[in-house]
Parts: structure tokens; C-alpha cells; sequence
């Protein structure tokens, strides 16, 4: 059984030998050196030396030789603190010791407190697994003179001979060497704490690592955030200048603003918050986290040279690791653990996205004020439990604040290396370049039937994949009301109080379904009614904004601004839908949940015709969230997105329906149309032909 906790708990030798140097750490030491004698001259052996407070002959007894004796976890949650550097305890089940018995059979144990003697423990697997109990298993363990740690030295020295496979190559040690430099965070250190290796005979083998801080150098983002204990957000945002191209720099720096989060399932629902508060950092405290991104496009990489190291580094080491109070919490941003699920997101929405393998990220967390993350018993991260599914929305909604700014950037890298942008295409210019050269040569009038009905089936192809892609957009959005609509009805028929308010939710399920429905029709273009459009909208969203408390102003409704326009009423609608979405989503961010009284809402919402506009009427959505912080051309460009979760692709559906239609999507400035001072939040004009 105690061979057991050694070979199935600990993964690997590597992992063993980090467990050791973890253990020094907790015995208050400076400085940890692991030795590796591989030599033909000398028995192979691993040694782990450290400077910490050493152990007495009774500590040895009543802990060290006890399974799964709790003496650090009981001092953790006591708050006992180390005497020369107050650290808490990062062990708590007492298994660590067992990570000596991966690596070899013979283990010899010198250590020495401060005011005892020194102690030597031997202990003989070769001996032990031939008793089958543990009162007869030998262990000697004696007191002598100090030999090793002289004076007023004390700490414990470790080696182990008579090693375990697997055979210790040179790529196993430089994967160690790796792991040792590893545990201790590179961007906040612990304090007076070091791990050193060192391979006598074979300092080759590691002498040519990488520099870490020159990989970083080479990286085109740098991004470092905190997530405070009360929700509030900050963060820090730059864009390096690349060598060769003519693009300046940038730099934001934003404090005190909300962390959108990343829509989570939790008990088989999706939540519905989406900032986080004082609630999200329960039992895990705050959260800071440094990112640096690299661009492994080839012509970037050009530029930067040496290319071969840095992508095989970002290989091997890319990902996001986790530290508490600047010790590794082993194996997250291993290669193999994609914990926050980076790649699966990168192939979802590859032109966004942050896949592992460009970048070097950690994050830090407070050991006292993350108690409810607990390390699992295999040192394999944490417990799956609430706490651990909470710190993975909270690292992934840093993640997609990083990623906001990074697309901008990225898109204007593209631009000066003539990489294709994920612009719109539009067939307009083609064709009046190609009708510019029949009338050249003369021959318009042959070909112009052939262009007609070119340009005809192209649009009529672009309604037809505009209307499918607006349905797609709208259908998450029917499966979460109609699901949250199922559960309110079961409950109000469940306890029977209300069978009215039972009927009338019925009934608002029903009028989802029929916005839908009509979503999903295909009509040609032909005279409507705007209110005609809003009463579908408001139909399609009733439960939405019900459930949100959001107060509507819609004078359109009353007969108030009404107009006629020629337009596809499915598509336009599914343009209006996006809009709304957008409102409701940002409303929330603006004013969370918790923070929204119904009954004084200041989520509120307008919408209004407009007759402001040269190119003709206009049906306008305003709102109280935060408004745009970015320009026209560049919300409506596919893929760009400023939501968590988004696909980038609402906005520019929107902007191609209304084109479409004769019309457009324009995004006036406060003053341009009359709105309420109320609704400060964004303002966007469907413009209609006239």
C-alpha cells in the first residue's frame, strides 16, 4: 500500500522530484538544490538539499513516518505561519513524502532542527516489501553528531539510489530542469525561495535552455489583470512595435471596470450572470494573472528571427499555468492539460481566439484565500467543484478582455503584411469594374443580360445564407427563454397559486415561438409597416425583458413615427433581434444583476422612429449600457466582438440585412437624433429606403 501511494499518486519521476522541492518550500527553506548523479564514475542517485527548518528525532516519528498524517493542514487552517519567511503550509494531506519512493528503492534521510541533533532515517523497499505489515517493517532511524549540517546550520538532505525507470535521458532532464524552474512563478517570485539543478558530468544537457526572459521579449502582447475580492476589474494592455513594419504601439490601462464572464453551465443550466461580483471569488480570493501572446504568423515570425527556438519553446511550454502564493499548482499549462479548453475556442473562432501554443501566461492566487480550491490527492490540479469551475470563468473572461484589444491589433498587423482581413466581400465593385470594361470594348449590350442575372443570383445566394446565419444567431437565444419559460410554467402549475399566471405564461411561450417562426420564413421584399416589425420583435423578446427588468419606451407602438418601407420582414427582423440582444446583454453589464432594482430600473430601453436621416427614415434602438468604444467599420467587421461568447458576426448580419434591403445600419452620435437623456448608452439607426 505504501509502495502504492508513492507509484499511483505521483505521475511521473519529474513530478516526484517537484514534490520534493515543494516539500522544502514548506519547511521554510531559502534555497533547494537538486543534484542528479548520472555519471559512469558514480552510482546514480538523486539528491535534494535544502536550507529549511529540518525535522527532530520526535517530528520524524509522530509526522514524517505517519501516512497521511494532516500536521500541514492543521497549521495551514490554524493560519501558523513560518518563522523566517511566514509562509502557510502548501501540503495538506501528508502523501507528499511518498513522492521518494517513485524514484528509487533505497532512500537516506539527513535532517536537522534547529537546537537538536541530526537525524538519519534509511529506508530499504528491497527490505520493506518483504513484510506484509507495517509494525514489522524496518526503518532505522538514528541520532548523531552533526556531520552534515554544521554550526547552526539545519535543513534536510534527501537521496535516493537504486533508481526506478524510466531511464533518466538528457531530454527527461531537460524537461525537469523546466518543471524546477518552473515552480516558482517567473513574474511574482515567493520570497526567499530558489530551486536549483544540477547535473554533474552532464552540464551540457541543460546548459543551452532557453532564456525565458528573452522569449518574452519576443512576444507582440503583453496583458497582466486583477480581479479583486469585491468583482472590481483591472487591467493593463500592450502592443509591442515589430521589428520592420510601420505600426505604432499601444497601450491601455483600464481600473475599477466589470469582468464580463464566459457563459457557464452549472447543475445542466446555463448561468445567467455576466460580470462577476463579490460572489465570484468566494473561497478562491483574488486573482491576478500576466499573459504574454506571440504571433506565429510567418511573416512575423520573419522579422523576429531565430524563429525555430521560440516556436519550439511556445510548443513544449505554451499555456496558462497556476500559482499559489508563487508556487506551482502542478500540472496546469503541462502540455497535454488544456484546462481552460484554449484550443477547442481557437478552433470554434480561429481569427480570435488564443490558442496554447502562443502563449506564456500565469496566474496567481492567495494560498490563505483560496481555501475552497483544494489540490487533488494525485497532484493533478484541483478538485472539479464549484470553486474550480468559478476561477476557470474568471481566467477565461480575463483572457477574452485581452482578446478584444489583441484583435485589433492583429487586424492592422494583417493589413501592412497583405494578409486577407475578414472583411465582408462584396460583389458591387467587381461588377462595375467588369460593366466599366464591356463599355470599353464595346460589347456592354451582349453581355449585360449575363451580368444581370450574375449579380441577381448573387444576392439572392447572400439573403438566402444571411437568412440561415440570422436564424442561427436567434436560436440559442429561443432554446435559453423557451427552457427558462418551461421551468417557470412547471413551477407555477407544481404549486398550483397561480393557474392565470400559468396560462399567460403559456400563452408568452407560444408568441416566442411565432417570432421565431416568422425569423425563419422566407418573404420576398414587399411594402411594410414598421410597427409591424417592432410588435414582432417585442414578441420574440417579452419573456427577455421581463425576466431582466427592463423598462421599454416605444413610441412606434402607439402609432407614434410609423412608417412604410419595401423590405424582407424575416431578415430585417432578425437585424432588429440582434440589436435588442446586444441592449439587453450590455444593460446587464452596465448594471448587474443584484444591482437592478425592477421597480427603478435603469436598464431601459428606446426605440423610436427617426426622420433625421437624408438617406431616409429610421428605426432607432438606444439603450443604458456603456455605448461603443469602438468605430462603425469596426463593430460591424465579422468576428469582431466585445462579448465573451460572441462570434463576432451580429452586427455585421445586421449592417449586410439592411444593405440588402435598400437601407443601412449607422450609428449616430448623441445629438445627431432625439433621445432621451436617459438612454446614454448606445444609439444605432436602421435606416430605410425611403
Amino acid at each position: 500500500m505504501l509502495q502504492l501511494l508513492g507509484d499511483e499518486l505521483i505521475g511521473s519521476p519529474r513530478l516526484a522530484v517537484f514534490e520534493l522541492v515543494k516539500n522544502a518550500y514548506d519547511a521554510d527553506a531559502t534555497e533547494v538544490a537538486v543534484r542528479i548523479d548520472l555519471g559512469p564514475d558514480a552510482e546514480p542517485a538523486i539528491t535534494v538539499t535544502d536550507d529549511g527548518d529540518g525535522m527532530s528525532l520526535d517530528l520524524i516519528r509522530s509526522v514524517w513516518l505517519v501516512p497521511g498524517d494532516d500536521h500541514r493542514r492543521r497549521q495551514r487552517e490554524e493560519g501558523r505561519r513560518s518563522a523566517k519567511h511566514h509562509r502557510l503550509p502548501l501540503g495538506e494531506k501528508g502523501l507528499g513524502r511518498f513522492a521518494v519512493h517513485k524514484l528509487g528503492n533505497r532512500i537516506e534521510v539527513v535532517t536537522r532542527a534547529a537546537g537538536s541533533r541530526e537525524c538519519v532515517v534509511e529506508i530499504d523497499w528491497n527490505e520493506l516489501i518483504e513484510r506484509p505489515f507495517l509494525d514489522e517493517a524496518p526503518v532505522t532511524v538514528c541520532e548523531r553528531a552533526a556531520e552534515l549540517f554544521v554550526g547552526e546550520r539545519t535543513g534536510t538532505r534527501i537521496r535516493v539510489r537504486e533508481l526506478r525507470g524510466p531511464e533518466w535521458t538528457r531530454g527527461e532532464v531537460r524537461r525537469l530542469a523546466s518543471q524546477i524552474t518552473s515552480i516558482c512563478s517567473p513574474f511574482e517570485e515567493p520570497g526567499g525561495f530558489r530551486a536549483t539543478l544540477e547535473v554533474p558530468g552532464n552540464h551540457g544537457w541543460i546548459a543551452d535552455l532557453p532564456d525565458f526572459a528573452e522569449i518574452l521579449r519576443r512576444a507582440t502582447w503583453e496583458f497582466s489583470f486583477r480581479l479583486a475580492e469585491d468583482g472590481r476589474f483591472d487591467f493593463d494592455y500592450e502592443f509591442r512595435e515589430m521589428p520592420g513594419l510601420d505600426l505604432k504601439g499601444r497601450t491601455i490601462a483600464e481600473r475599477g471596470t466589470r469582468l464580463k464572464l464566459p457563459p457557464a453551465r452549472r447543475g445542466g443550466r446555463t448561468s445567467d450572470k455576466v460580470v462577476a461580483n463579490a460572489d465570484t471569488t468566494r473561497g478562491i480570493g483574488p486573482v491576478n494573472g500576466r499573459f504574454y501572446v506571440f504571433d506565429r504568423d510567418r511573416e512575423v515570425l520573419r522579422r523576429l528571427g531565430d524563429t525555430r527556438l521560440m516556436t519550439g519553446y511556445l510548443d513544449e511550454h505554451g499555456g496558462v499555468r497556476v500559482y499559489r502564493d508563487g508556487i506551482r499548482v502542478y500540472n496546469y499549462g503541462e502540455q497535454g492539460d488544456d484546462w481552460l479548453g484554449l484550443d477547442l475556442r481557437r478552433v470554434n473562432n480561429p481569427t480570435r481566439r488564443i490558442s496554447r501554443n502562443i502563449v506564456l501566461a500565469a496566474v496567481h492566487l492567495s494560498l490563505e484565500s483560496s481555501m475552497d480550491l483544494v489540490e487533488k490527492t494525485n497532484r493533478e490540479g484541483f478538485v472539479e467543484n464549484d470553486a474550480c469551475e468559478r476561477l476557470r470563468d474568471i481566467v477565461l473572461g480575463a483572457l477574452g478582455a485581452l482578446e478584444e484589444e489583441r484583435q485589433i491589433d492583429k487586424e492592422r498587423v494583417r493589413h501592412l503584411t497583405k494578409k486577407p482581413t475578414d472583411a465582408v466581400s462584396s460583389i458591387e465593385k467587381p461588377i462595375a469594374a467588369m460593366r466599366r470594361a464591356l463599355d470599353d470594348r464595346g460589347v456592354r449590350e451582349t453581355f449585360e443580360p449575363y451580368v444581370t442575372d450574375l449579380e441577381r443570383d448573387y444576392v439572392d445566394m447572400q439573403e438566402t445564407l444571411l437568412a440561415a446565419g440570422m436564424s442561427g444567431l436567434n436560436l440559442a437565444v429561443v432554446f435559453h427563454e423557451v427552457e427558462r419559460g418551461v421551468r417557470v410554467l412547471h413551477r407555477v402549475v407544481a404549486e398550483g397559486t397561480d393557474i392565470q399566471g400559468a396560462a399567460r405564461q403559456a400563452e408568452e411561450l407560444m408568441r416566442v415561438l411565432d417570432g421565431f417562426s416568422t425569423l425563419l420564413r422566407r418573404d420576398s421584399k414587399r411594402l411594410h409597416r414598421v410597427s409591424e416589425l417592432v410588435r414582432y420583435a417585442q414578441q420574440f423578446n417579452l419573456l427577455r425583458i421581463r425576466h431582466h427588468g427592463i423598462r421599454v419606451d416605444c413610441p412606434l407602438l402607439t402609432g407614434t413615427g410609423d412608417f412604410e418601407s419595401r423590405f424582407s420582414l424575416g431578415l430585417v427582423l432578425g437585424a432588429l433581434n440582434n440589436l435588442i440582444d446586444n441592449a439587453l446583454y450590455w444593460m446587464r453589464v452596465r448594471w448587474p444583476d443584484g444591482e437592478n432594482d425592477p421597480a427603478t430600473s435603469r436598464r431601459c430601453l428606446f426605440v423610436a422612429s427617426a426622420h433625421d436621416f437624408a438617406e431616409g427614415p429610421a428605426l432607432v434602438v438606444a439603450d443604458s449600457g456603456p455605448g461603443f468604444q469602438d468605430d462603425a467599420e469596426l463593430v460591424t467587421r465579422p468576428f469582431f466582438t466585445r462579448k465573451p461568447d460572441g462570434m463576432g458576426l451580429g452586427l455585421c448580419h445586421a449592417n449586410l440585412a439592411m444593405e440588402l434591403n435598400g437601407g443601412q445600419l449607422a450609428f449616430p452620435e448623441r445629438g445627431e437624433v432625439e433621445v432621451p437623456e436617459e438612454y446614454d448608452g448606445a444609439v444605432v439607426a436602421m435606416i430605410f429606403k425611403e
